[in-house]
């Protein structure tokens, strides 16, 4: 095994074995997500002879146009580790494998046009069916109350507004309107503090009806953005804050790496 390292390493056109290092995690990597426009994978291992005993300095991960889940889409993704132990055997078999779990800083940047995209994916739309709380059913006759249309337009300093619309048995599209703030609960959870009806627009024959309506979406939004649903293979993501910036999202924090998924 050591002497097919330093085969790879002394082979003329640089270090050959970096370069099956970077291959091996790239392609482990992209198979993280449905589909990617750009995966770049940078490994720092100097000398390069730690390798040899499975030692690097440490490993970069960017991305770009990312797809998670086939319906999920992140503009830009980044993280970096610092020293990591990996398993040379798998190596030379084409895997990237730790030797124990890691973490890293992380980056994620979304747009808010794949936010509202997310927003018509099956796993999100079906929390916004058949939603029985008892605000709401009070005004439905006692018949649960979906949610549709979905439209989030960021705004400076966390702001968001919200849009929907919904329907009850004496009145179609009824109008969901809020504005709020984003804010980050336990690391892994997006809430929406201080969430207000936003009357301009409504028509003064349906605020009443929708008000009621647009506090009871803002407590099903508190309860639907938990990171742990959106896990990727072996990666678990924790926000430490989140920022928005003209049309996009940027989310800051760290990743637990356990296992780096097999190519």
């Amino acid at each position: 095994m050591i002497s097919s390292l330093l085969d790879l390493k002394n082979k003329p056109g640089g270090d050959l074995g970096g370069r099956m290092l970077n291959t091996v995690a790239s392609q482990s990597i992209r198979h993280l997500f449905t589909s990617s426009e750009l995966v770049d994978v940078d490994i720092r291992c100097e000398p390069s002879s730690k390798l040899l005993q499975g030692s690097i300095d440490s490993f970069k991960m960017k991305g770009r146009e990312l797809v998670i889940r086939r319906a999920f889409a992140v503009k830009e993704m980044m993280f970096e580790t610092d020293a990591v132990m990996i398993d040379t055997a798998a190596l030379l078999a084409g895997k990237l494998q730790l030797k124990q779990p890691t973490q890293a800083v992380a980056q994620v940047v979304l747009t808010e046009e794949a936010i509202n995209k997310a927003f018509e994916a099956d796993l999100v739309k079906q929390r916004l069916q058949g939603v029985d709380a008892e605000p709401l059913t009070n005004l439905s006759g006692g018949d649960p109350v979906s949610f549709r249309n979905v439209q989030v337009e960021l705004k400076p300093d966390n702001q968001v507004r919200i849009l929907a619309f919904t329907d009850l048995p004496n009145r179609n599209d009824v109008p969901i309107a809020l504005t709020s703030k984003l804010a980050v609960e336990r690391r892994r959870r997006v809430v929406f503090k201080d969430a207000k009806f936003d009357d301009a627009d409504i028509a003064d024959d349906v605020k009443g009806l929708a008000t009621v309506l647009s506090n009871g979406f803002a407590e099903i939004l508190n309860s639907m953005v938990d990171l742990d649903r959106f896990d990727l293979d072996g990666v678990k993501l924790r926000i430490n804050r989140l920022e928005t910036h003209g049309k996009t999202l940027v989310f800051s924090g760290y990743a637990q790496i356990d296992h780096v998924p097999n190519a």
